[in-house]
């Protein structure tokens, strides 16, 4: 891991964005923003799953109501207005509460409009992010490079920004998203290298399912083993809690999870593997998930055999290793008893259940 690039720190709602600060997760609401008891009850789940920023749409100045009745009902994570082409809207939500505003200043209108909702949000201590993706990049510039290039992406956020900045407004954070992934990891690095701004990493239009995912983890965790990125989403055609499921996951491979989070060793299974381990870690993952256990921070091993599995998983805190119809249930590496097959999952809960009550 590359040492942690240095930036300002933008804080949002009681969030803070930047270096020295946790990499902080986010995620959209998928609901008509209309729809304030279908919006409320998506924000509240993302917020229970570990979501520490959730972005809401605001299509129009009727929507601005929905974000000033969440915070009405107490809502605490940071919400974002997502806002286009109408800087009325950009105003309005600046009195109603919101903790930061996404915009892209260039299509809300001539510099004058910019700078009223520059100045609005600077009163109301609300930052902005400026989001560039490679199906927004202004004529001129795709004139200029032939196609949304990286360069592209880079030279419109940081013409945005130049926006802000001539109304002195700095509370800034950046992206530059692009579908795919290796233009969207080379242009984070230029941006980094261009301005000491936070940036918000994603992979715009991921698609769905493994696909999805691997695009993200490849895209999104390659910048964070750089240094570089201060708050995550991982864009997802599906259920937006699965959205922090998964980027929990790239954090947690990293080590850059700030909650406490369950490292899951298990081996691929091989022909040396007697015991059934495909179906054993799925019932492990089921029942610790029903316990509460997955937020406890221990790494724990399922190894399909006794040739490897001490050995390989000896760092772990506790793991079972299977034999044929049996398994050894060990610690540290160090033999505790012989299980059979049907008790191993039953034994590896007990030992967690013992370490959790024991850490109180």
């Amino acid at each position: 891991m590359s040492e942690r690039r240095r930036t300002r720190t933008v804080k949002v709602g009681g969030i803070n964005i930047g270096s020295g600060a946790p990499i902080s997760i986010q995620s959209m609401t998928n609901t008509d923003t209309h729809d304030i008891e279908a919006t409320y009850a998506q924000v509240m789940r993302l917020s229970q799953a570990g979501c520490d920023i959730v972005r809401i749409t605001a299509p129009d100045i009727e929507s601005v109501k929905t974000f000033d009745i969440l915070k009405a009902r107490g809502v605490t994570v940071p919400l974002v207005a997502d806002v286009h082409f109408n800087y009325k809207i950009a105003l309005a939500l600046t009195e109603c509460g919101v903790d930061k505003i996404r915009i892209n200043p260039g299509n809300i209108g001539d510099i004058e409009k910019v700078r009223l909702v520059a100045e609005a949000s600077k009163r109301a201590g609300i930052p902005i992010r400026i989001g560039v993706n490679s199906g927004s990049v202004e004529k001129h510039l795709l004139e200029k490079h032939g196609s949304p290039t990286p360069m592209a992406l880079v030279e419109s956020a940081l013409y945005h920004a130049s926006l802000l900045e001539e109304c002195d407004f700095r509370d800034i954070v950046l992206s530059v998203k692009a579908s795919s992934v290796p233009e969207m990891i080379e242009a984070n690095r230029i941006l980094a290298n261009k301005t000491d701004y936070p940036i918000h990493l994603g992979v715009t239009e991921a698609g769905g399912g493994t696909t999805a995912v691997v695009k993200s983890s490849i895209g999104i965790g390659a910048l964070l083993s750089e240094g570089i990125g201060d708050t995550v989403r991982v864009s997802l055609t599906d259920d937006p809690v699965a959205e922090v499921a998964a980027a929990r996951e790239i954090l947690g491979a990293l080590r850059l999870d700030r909650r406490p989070h369950m490292d899951i060793v298990s081996c691929p299974t091989c022909g040396r593997t007697k015991i059934d381990l495909i179906s054993l870690l799925a019932d492990f993952k089921s029942r610790a998930d029903a316990l509460g256990l997955m937020d406890m921070p221990v790494r724990v091993a399922l190894m399909g055999c006794v040739v490897n599995g001490p050995g390989e998983a000896r760092e772990c805190d506790i793991g079972i290793a299977g034999g044929s119809g049996e398994g050894l249930l060990f610690r540290k590496g160090e033999i505790i008893k012989k299980v059979s097959e049907d008790k191993l999952v039953d034994a590896l809960i007990d030992e967690l259940i013992f370490m959790k009550d024991s850490s109180h």
